[in-house]
C-alpha cells in the first residue's frame, strides 16, 4: 500500500473542509481527514472553532476533533503523536489520509518532519526563571545554543523561556530539536487562492453565521462548566470577546466586530505560513480543479 496523504491548507474560511469533503465523494477510493486546526481539537467549542458539522463528519470521518477538554494542555508534540498514529490507521486500512487544517505549525511540523520535544510545561523551573532578569536569560541561552539567534528574538520573553525549559528538560539545546527528518510518505499540498476581500467577506459571514447558531450560548455553558477566559483555549478570538460582552465589558455589537477584525488578522498569519510563492503548494481558484490533480497523485505521484 502507498504511503501517500493529501493536506489541504490555507486560512480560516477558505473553504477547505467543503473541498476535503468534495474530493473524497468524487474520486474512487476511500478517505479520511486528519484534523490539522488547534482549536477544533476540544471539546463543547463547537460553533467558534468552526468545528465540521455532524452532517460534515457523516460525509467524510474525521481524526483528531473532540479529544481534549478545554482545561487541559495540548500542543504541536502531542498532535504529532496523535496524528501519526491517525495516519498509520489509515494506510493500514487502505485508506488515504486528507490532513486538513489551517494551523501552519501542525501541517509543516508533519509534512516536512520536524523533530519536536515531548517536554511538558515545568511549572517550578518556569517561575524560576520567569523571576530572572529577561537579558540574564537571554545571555544563558546564548551561552548553551549560539545558534538561538536565528529563531527567537530576543524580545520574546515567553520562547527564551520554553527554550531553556527544553534544555533544562531534555539536556539538548533547542536547535537540535528544530532538525528534520524527511517523512516515509509522499505527500501533495493543495490550497484554495481567494482575494483578500473575498475571503473577509467570507469571515464575517462566517462570525455573523456564528452569532445566530448560538455561539453566545456556547460561550455561556462553557463559563457554566467552569471554563474560565484565562485558559488558552478559552482566551482565542470569538470566545475571549464573547466572554467580555457577557462579563458586561462591551456591547455584542463590539464584541462581533473584534471577532471579525481578530479573525482577519488570524487569516493574514495564516497566509505567512502558507505563502502563494510556495511551489510546494498546489494553490487553485475552483475546487473542481482539484479533483484531477489528487487523482493524478494518487495513481502516479506526478504533480
Amino acid at each position: 500500500m502507498s504511503r501517500k496523504l493529501i493536506a489541504i491548507v490555507g486560512p480560516t474560511a477558505s473553504g477547505k473542509t467543503a473541498l476535503a469533503i468534495d474530493l473524497a465523494t468524487k474520486l474512487p477510493g476511500d478517505f479520511e481527514a486528519v484534523n490539522a486546526d488547534s482549536r477544533q481539537v476540544y471539546r463543547h467549542m463547537d460553533i467558534g472553532t468552526a468545528k465540521p458539522t455532524a452532517e460534515e463528519r457523516r460525509a467524510l470521518s474525521h481524526h483528531l476533533i473532540d479529544i481534549v477538554d478545554p482545561n487541559e494542555p495540548f500542543g504541536l508534540a502531542t498532535w504529532l503523536e496523535l496524528a501519526n498514529e491517525a495516519l498509520e490507521s489509515c494506510w493500514a486500512r487502505g485508506v488515504t489520509p486528507i490532513v486538513v487544517g489551517g494551523t501552519g505549525q501542525y501541517s509543516w511540523a508533519l509534512l516536512e518532519g520536524w523533530r519536536v520535544p515531548q517536554v511538558p510545561a515545568q511549572d517550578e523551573l518556569r517561575r524560576e526563571l520567569e523571576a530572572r532578569p529577561p537579558e540574564e536569560l537571554l545571555a544563558e541561552l546564548r551561552r548553551i545554543d549560539p545558534q538561538s539567534d536565528e529563531y527567537i528574538q530576543p524580545q520574546n520573553v515567553r520562547r527564551v523561556i520554553r527554550a531553556l525549559e527544553v534544555y533544562h528538560a531534555t539536556g539538548k539545546p533547542f536547535s537540535h530539536w528544530r532538525t528534520k527528518e524527511p517523512p516515509q510518505f509522499d505527500w501533495l499540498a493543495i490550497g484554495r487562492r481567494l482575494s483578500r476581500e473575498e475571503l473577509y467577506r467570507r469571515i464575517d459571514a462566517r462570525v455573523d453565521g456564528m452569532i445566530e447558531s448560538g455561539f453566545i450560548e456556547e460561550v455561556r455553558r462553557l463559563r457554566e462548566m467552569g471554563y474560565i477566559r484565562e485558559l488558552p483555549a478559552m482566551s482565542g478570538i470569538g470566545y475571549s470577546d464573547i466572554a467580555a460582552h457577557l462579563d458586561g465589558e462591551m456591547t455584542l455589537d463590539e464584541a462581533v466586530h473584534r471577532t471579525k477584525v481578530g479573525t482577519h488578522r488570524l487569516a493574514r498569519h495564516q497566509n505567512a505560513w502558507f505563502k502563494l510563492a510556495d511551489t510546494r503548494i498546489r494553490w487553485i481558484d475552483e475546487p473542481r480543479e482539484a479533483c484531477e490533480i489528487v487523482k493524478s497523485f494518487l495513481e502516479a505521484g506526478d504533480v
